[in-house]
């Protein structure tokens, strides 16, 4: 009996040990837990998540919750998607609330939404609670040339089976800011777009713009509607002030051209007068050429010396009329 004392301590000792090493392997309370609200969870998948490296929580916790949900989950489903990268809990989370709002939403879709990088249960929520954005101040000109401002509130919900590839807010923004902003366009006076703002809202629901989105838009409510700035009119002035520059710079022109043409008559007539007084100094000595070659005869010279004279007598004459008949006058 002595002698198997050593044994029974040895054989003591290793089941301690392997009942140390399987309960920090297996978590026993969480698998009993899992056992007793009927998830299919066995001792060997415990082991295997060890081995994977996946912390046993993250699987089992949803699976129970799924399994109580009566979702119909499937632990290799659950460890699938984690391995993938998704979150298994969010995504639980979401079909337990989905089948509460009896909502069409399947593992699969879910899934495929949370590995998309979307928050499928925000998604969900959204589907049961719309959300409400707020567009900013859009501006636009109606054809009186009076700029309005208006500012737009959407009320949306979640498509959940455009989730995956479909446009998000900021589409749904911009495309309802750019029908806000064609209406005001389209307007005849911007009194009509203040004495009816809903027309503005009929007119971007009409358009269908939650197209290829991820949401679908139930109302369009026009928040702010504001005047501005008279931009026709200042249109105008400024066009105005154009023609003004225009036409002062095409005067300027002008008056320069002007300039230029009596500068350069000025210069032809100071031209003229020269040639005119080199002509006229060189008669002399054509005279005394032509007396001394015998072309002109003296009594000719005398005749033409007369001829002068009686010019010269002739200007004055004709200077001194006007003088001499305001003095008769004045007498």
């Amino acid at each position: 009996m002595e002698a198997l004392i050593p044994f029974i301590i040895l054989g003591g000792g290793g089941f301690l040990f392997i009942l140390v090493l399987f309960t920090t392997f297996i978590p026993i309370p969480l698998w009993l837990e899992a056992r007793t609200c009927g998830a299919d969870v066995g001792l060997i998948d415990f082991l295997f998540f060890r081995f994977r490296g996946i912390n046993p929580t993250t699987l089992v916790k949803p699976l129970i919750m799924g399994t109580k949900a009566d979702l119909g989950v499937e632990l290799k489903r659950l460890e699938t998607h984690h391995l993938a990268g998704g979150d298994v809990q969010r995504v639980v989370d979401a079909l337990i609330s989905a089948s509460s709002a009896k909502l069409p939403l399947d593992f699969n879709t879910a899934a495929a939404i949370d590995r998309a990088g979307r928050d499928v249960l925000q998604a969900v929520r959204m589907c049961v609670t719309p959300k409400v954005i707020m567009t900013g101040m859009v501006e636009n000109m109606a054809k009186d040339g009076i700029q309005v401002k208006a500012k737009a509130q959407i009320t949306v919900k979640a498509n959940i089976h455009r989730l995956v590839g479909g446009a998000g807010e900021e589409t749904i923004l911009a495309r309802v800011g750019e029908g806000i902003c064609t209406r005001i366009g389209s307007c005849t006076s911007h009194k009509e777009v203040l004495e009816n703002p809903d027309s503005i809202s009929e007119y971007v629901l009409s358009k269908g713009l939650d197209k290829n989105t991820a949401f679908e838009i139930l109302s369009i409510d026009i928040a702010d509607v504001d005047v501005g700035e008279n931009i026709g009119a200042k249109l105008q002035i400024d066009q105005a002030d154009a023609d003004k520059r225009i036409a002062e710079a095409k005067a300027a022109q002008r008056v320069a051209n002007a300039r230029a043409e009596r500068e350069e008559m000025y210069a032809r007539e100071q031209e003229s007068k020269a040639k005119l007084i080199d002509a006229q100094a060189k008669i002399p000595m054509a005279l005394a050429e032509a007396l001394l070659s015998g072309k002109l005869a003296v009594m000719d010279y005398h005749r033409l010396k007369n001829i002068e004279a009686d010019t010269q007598m002739r200007q004055s004459i004709a200077h001194l009329g006007p003088e001499l008949e305001l003095s008769s006058q004045d007498k």
